[in-house]
């Protein structure tokens, strides 16, 4: 009731003004920096990675405008918001005054004795069904007032929602689909509509139809059998592929089981038939070049299971029938390079932990058969992590391959780092709140 409703709007303006800003950085950065690499005097391989890297560069000051102009029209609409709920409790709190109640400062409710004569109020003190009323009343008005103040605080917890969800970079331009290259960067698709932003789930709300609370989601799909052909390009840059399969049939069954911060997912996969595939690149995201062919039969089931920011999984693998594959790449966001050939049958088992978003695994093989295998990854992959590993293996006859793997998620390593900082500051309040309530107490005694 005492907050000084028009900081909002005054943010706002900071915000808008802020957006203007980057705009002049932005023009700035095109007709300076990004210019030089779009005349014809530079070329090649270094020409097509300082545009993508420029472009990069150009999106993020664009994304940071758009960022900005959200937040500032989510705190006018917060304004907008909290002024009608202000006004809503302030005639809640009259309109329970004017039927004889009293409202303390802290919104609690009583009857007001001191607006009846002194007959009245021993008529209401020897008058058990006027006791009763007076109850119900003081009761239906403290309802009254305890849902306006309800409203607010989860219109509170919506603003609160809201502009986090801003702030996050949703990646949406990333991974090939646009300029975005950097992860964890700023928002180009913020919801600036509070009303278009959902609610937050109340803490105690019921999850699907589950007592429980736990929500369950799967889904499951089967082809077969299939067969054909494709080829493209050369496209931007020089980049072309070509596959050809033949399926008898591929099936995939998957489901998952969450809980709040607590999560259990799971997948099972078969697939059964003969492909081959190729594709070269030279593009500004790099060099890459992959080759592969395989038939047979191959299974595969996984699962995870998490809490907050601690993650675990295994999986079990088999295949059975004959591979060869080769590859290799090098660009902004890493190099792999890898080769094997496989004649037989083997079965996998891996496992590994995530926490925080830095990760660790490790796979075995048994290997019945012919073949030899060797891989190295250091880079970023379709999943948006940075992944470095390796893995090696042969047999003749009997043998294996052992691999590892380190994964890093930028995305949740930047999660799990702001939500150790608010820890810290709930703490120091905690603290602090504790200290003065210690020091009142002390200074009661004096009194």
């Amino acid at each position: 009731m005492t907050t000084d409703l028009n900081l909002l709007t005054a943010a706002a303006a900071k915000w808008e003004s802020m957006a203007g800003e980057l705009k002049k950085v932005e023009t700035r950065y095109g007709d300076s920096v990004q210019k030089i690499t779009l005349g014809q005097t530079w070329a090649g391989v270094s020409a097509g990675a300082a545009q993508s890297g420029f472009a990069a560069t150009r999106y993020e000051y664009a994304a940071a405008q758009t960022q900005a102009k959200a937040v500032a029209s989510l705190l006018l609409d917060a304004h907008a918001v909290f002024t009608d709920l202000k006004s809503k409790l302030q005639s809640a709190r009259d309109d329970a005054v004017a039927a004889g109640m009293t409202v303390s400062e802290q919104g609690r409710v009583a009857f007001d004795y001191s607006k009846l004569t002194p007959a009245e109020r021993s008529a209401y003190h020897h008058d058990p069904d006027g006791e009763a009323s007076i109850r119900t009343a003081v009761t239906s008005w403290q309802q009254y007032l305890d849902d306006r103040v309800k409203a607010a605080s989860e219109a509170d917890q919506h603003v609160k929602a809201a502009l986090e969800a801003a702030v996050v970079d949703g990646n949406r331009d990333a991974f090939g689909k646009g300029a975005d290259q950097t992860i964890g960067g700023f928002n180009a698709h913020p919801e600036g509509d509070l009303a278009k932003v959902p609610l937050p789930r109340s803490k105690d709300a019921e999850v699907g139809t589950k007592t429980d609370g736990w929500q369950a989601e799967g889904s499951a799909s089967a082809t077969g059998p299939d067969a054909g052909a494709k080829a493209s390009g050369p496209k931007y840059g020089k980049e072309g592929s070509a596959q050809a399969f033949a399926e008898l049939g591929h099936a995939t069954a998957q489901g998952s089981l969450s809980n709040g911060s607590m999560r259990l997912s799971g997948i099972a996969d078969a697939y059964a038939g003969a492909r081959a595939s190729a594709n070269v690149g030279i593009t500004d995201k790099g060099l890459t070049g992959k080759a592969e062919v395989s038939a047979g039969g191959r299974a595969l089931a996984e699962g995870r299971a998490g809490y907050g920011y601690v993650e675990g999984y295994g999986r079990a693998e088999g295949f059975a029938g004959a591979e060869a594959q080769a590859s290799a790449g090098v660009g902004l966001e890493g190099l792999n390079a890898g080769a094997k050939a496989f004649a037989g049958a083997k079965g996998t088992v891996a496992g590994g932990a995530e926490v925080a978003g830095i990760g660790a695994g490790a796979t075995a093989e048994g290997w019945a058969g012919a073949g030899a295998e060797a891989k190295v990854t250091f880079g970023k992959g379709d999943d948006g992590k940075f992944h470095v590993g390796g893995k090696v293996g042969v047999a003749l006859g009997l043998g294996g391959s052992v691999g590892a793997e380190f994964t890093f998620d930028p995305a949740k390593i930047t999660d799990a780092a702001g939500d150790a900082a608010d820890a810290v500051g709930d703490a120091a309040h905690a603290v602090g709140d504790a200290a003065g309530s210690v020091k009142d107490t002390v200074g009661s005694w004096f009194d």
